[in-house]
């Protein structure tokens, strides 16, 4: 953890462990060619939207993707905001399934095995970083003193094909309980970042290797990554650039959610809307929809 050492509050707060990520708003600029893209590549399914906006969800309907057009919009590669977007698949023959879709598709991709989960990474045609991929139990995640242990191995892609034939041929459609798992974001200074999700929102470190740091809440291997790989000292992304406008960080419980505001409030951070959704914008203005909802079970 040597890259926050000298940064980090130890008695920083917790958000609910039952927090999770929620949706995320990409701007694009062909609202057609990346719905198309969507469909086609991950079986996401377009619904509903309004000119210019495009919600993309999985089979169960719950929303992954909104699609925000900005025409003539640029990818500004070392602009600070997203790195790349994780769609986290039920199962490993889920996974199996996508590598397939992307074989078929001749869809370019990148793999690696991080202990804890086994990823596929590509990109949208518009540059946006996506990576797809499926947790393995809990039970074969490794701790030491509250870090978790991750790493950037080969893949077998071999044994994912083969456990996609056993399960059949790819469904058409993004299978129910696909979720956004994770966001990981470019940031200028990693310290910075983690001050405003660790000490502000809440997100316990989990990991920090290779210069960036990884958060999450109840113990997962992580819900947020920060790294500042080729984006050190980089200013925000332009707000008519390709790139996240936002995201969801969905809290268990309004009592709960206004915790994390208050906190916000209190640091000096502005936020904006009352009720289920309160935004606040963290230091390269990624507005983080803080949203209340349910707590599981009930």
């Amino acid at each position: 953890m040597s890259v926050l050492r000298d940064h980090v509050k130890n008695d920083s707060p917790s958000i609910h462990p039952g927090t999770r990520i929620g949706a995320a708003t990409l701007r694009v600029a062909d609202l057609a060619r990346a719905t198309a893209f969507y469909r086609e590549t991950l079986g996401l399914i377009p619904g509903d939207g309004e000119s210019g906006r495009t919600v993309l969800r999985a089979r169960d309907g719950v929303p992954l993707l909104v699609l925000r057009e900005t025409p003539g919009a640029r990818h500004v590669p070392r602009a600070a905001g997203l790195y790349h977007f994780a769609v986290l698949l039920p199962s490993r023959a889920d996974l199996g399934r996508a590598l397939k879709r992307l074989i078929d598709t001749g869809t370019r991709f990148g793999q690696s095995d991080h202990l804890v989960s086994e990823a596929l990474y590509l990109s949208d045609p518009d540059g946006n970083g996506i990576e797809l991929y499926r947790d393995r139990p809990r039970s074969q995640w490794t701790w030491h003193g509250g870090m978790v242990e991750m790493a950037v191995d080969p893949l077998d892609l071999d044994s994912l094909l083969e456990e996609a034939g056993k399960a059949g041929a790819p469904d058409a459609e993004a299978p129910a309980g696909t979720r956004i798992g994770h966001m990981h974001l470019q940031v200028s200074d990693v310290a910075q970042a983690v001050r405003f999700y660790h000490e502000l929102v809440g997100f316990d470190i989990t990991a920090s290797f290779q210069g960036a740091a990884f958060l999450s809440a109840g113990g997962y291997h992580h819900h947020l990554g920060l790294n500042s790989w080729s984006s050190r000292g980089a200013p925000p992304a332009p707000p008519d650039s390709i790139g996240l406008a936002s995201f969801a960080v969905e809290v268990p419980g309004q009592d709960e959610r206004d915790r994390v505001v208050a906190r916000l409030r209190a640091a000096g951070v502005s936020t904006e809307g009352e009720g289920e959704i309160v935004v606040a914008r963290d230091p390269w203005n990624i507005a983080v929809e803080l949203v209340a909802v349910a707590p599981r079970g009930e």
